[in-house]
């Protein structure tokens, strides 16, 4: 019978280790013609919005859809997964922290193929939900010693660093300026909505890897020019999203300044089709949309596991 996880299930189930696998296994059947993934599409009124990502997994036998909604009252998030072999309904879970933890994974994946191994500090923008779930993930695949988190909300800030210092068990810390968040970082996440460039390209030391989390819309820009010019390896998780909704790489496509033969999908890296990193002295990005199959991925694995503990309720449809 098909099965339901609420928050408190998918809360007690999930854990970074495990959405880090399961979205690097999604970038792995990717790449290897294994998936299938349809860019996020959108549905507008004046009050709210309807956002649906599609994709399949047929090894996991998976195929599925995440939709959410946004509107003043808050956003709202289910993930839907079927049979791909029958097509009978397998789970449905919310998925508010499943997302803050696959989009975190998906940072914490493309830092463990472009980072420095020996990358120790961290800078971070932002300092909400996401944000709290990137620094998780990347202190999973780096040992890290210091986090710098920049964001307006002075009260909101220290709160926040206080929790991740005494939860990851790193010094997390708050920084007085975006110039300060990068300066000394080996490590740069952008997790904002901002419209405008967070930093500059000369606060960059060679070698630092950005992460880039917030532009998923044409309205969002977190990234400039500068900064892209210095990169010399730009990865994404999917071209066809990238060339939809990447706020921070549009504006250069649209004037010729980068061609999509340059953007490098995170899955030809991790299996070896496309080099990452080549040099210490290499600036990496990873531009972020999120993927259905992620979504997919996790939730695959959350049944298997709820189904072994008895967690969650049947539904009486769609089985």
């Amino acid at each position: 019978m098909p099965l339901f996880l609420n928050e408190t299930d998918v809360r007690q189930l999930l854990t970074m280790p495990l959405a880090i696998e399961a979205v690097e296994t999604a970038h792995r059947e990717l790449a290897l013609g294994q998936a299938v993934d349809v860019p996020r599409q959108r549905t507008r009124l004046p009050q709210s919005a309807l956002h649906i990502l599609q994709g399949a997994l047929p090894g996991m036998d998976a195929i599925g859809y995440k939709a959410y909604t946004s509107n003043r009252s808050g956003v709202r998030f289910l993930v839907h997964v079927f049979s791909a072999s029958t097509g009978a309904l397998r789970v449905v879970l919310e998925a508010d922290c499943l997302g803050m933890m696959r989009t975190g994974a998906a940072s914490g994946v493309a830092t463990r193929w472009l980072a420095r191994p020996d990358a120790e500090v961290m800078g971070v923008f932002g300092a909400g939900w996401q944000a709290e779930g990137n620094i998780e993930a990347i202190a999973a695949v780096r040992r890290l010693r210091r986090v710098k988190v920049f964001a307006r909300n002075a009260q909101r800030l220290a709160a926040f660093c206080t929790r991740l210092s005494e939860r990851l068990k790193i010094e997390v810390v708050p920084a007085s300026s975006p110039e300060e968040t990068v300066r000394g970082s080996d490590i740069v996440s952008t997790v904002t909505t901002a419209a405008t460039p967070l930093f500059e390209a000369n606060w960059l030391a060679p070698g630092t890897h950005i992460n880039a989390a917030g532009s998923n819309s044409l309205i969002r820009r977190e990234l400039g020019e500068d900064v892209l010019k210095v990169c010399r390896t730009i990865v994404v998780d999917s071209v066809d999203s990238a060339l939809k909704e990447a706020g921070d790489l549009l504006p250069l496509l649209e004037k010729g300044r980068l061609n999509e033969r340059q953007l490098v999908e995170l899955g030809e890296v991790i299996i070896g089709r496309h080099a990452g990193r080549t040099s210490a002295d290499e600036i990496t990005l990873f531009e972020s949309q999120g993927m259905a199959i992620q979504d997919i991925s996790v939730a695959v694995r959350l049944e298997a596991l709820a189904r072994e503990q008895g967690l969650g309720v049947t539904l009486p449809y769609g089985g």
